[in-house]
């Protein structure tokens, strides 16, 4: 019986559709998480407790190793798909330029070389974000600099790139 190929879900540093990302992963199956710090952290700031997850059957996979030695997963024909979401600024700014310095990055850039299809849930995409942080609302206006990394990342060969929680939810429809 062959064995049903996972998701790899990377979770950075962002409130900004935290919670929605979080919805959709409470809905899916055979997914396993990864954590930057910054993702980490954020986690506990909106109050989710990764028990849960771990009790569930999802592996969790933190920012710990210098190496990034979680990746070596996507070498073994274990995952169909990387998803990042949410995936704050400065991810898409390291992914948009090739650095892999952290476990984010470096799952994104092996998954690319794998020949394994990422989609990102970019978080700043248009002049004006309204968004819940950990105590309110909150008004960003991203710079021009972020704005040009999420078009250059949708660019990518093997990558797709989102910027609405229907179309997070329409791209995992096609990868299922």
């Amino acid at each position: 019986m062959k064995k049903t190929k996972r998701i790899a879900w990377g979770i950075t540093g962002s409130g900004h559709y935290l919670k929605e990302s979080m919805q959709i992963i409470d809905g899916l199956s055979d997914i396993d998480l990864f954590l930057s710090k910054a993702g980490e952290e954020v986690l506990k700031w909106y109050d989710y407790d990764l028990k849960v997850y771990k009790n569930r059957g999802v592996k969790i996979f933190k920012d710990i190793t210098a190496s990034s030695a979680p990746v070596s997963m996507l070498y073994e024909g274990i995952y169909k798909c990387l998803i990042v979401s949410p995936a704050t600024s400065n991810t898409v700014a390291q992914m948009a330029f090739g650095f892999s310095d952290n476990l984010i990055t470096n799952m994104f850039a092996q998954a690319g070389k794998c020949r394994i299809p990422s989609i990102v849930f970019a978080c700043d995409t248009e002049p004006t974000v309204i968004t819940q942080a950990p105590k309110k609302m909150v008004t960003l206006y991203p710079r021009k600099i972020e704005l040009d990394n999420f078009e250059k990342l949708k660019r990518f060969d093997d990558v797709q790139v989102v910027d609405n929680v229907d179309g997070l939810k329409k791209a995992i429809k096609r990868i299922k």
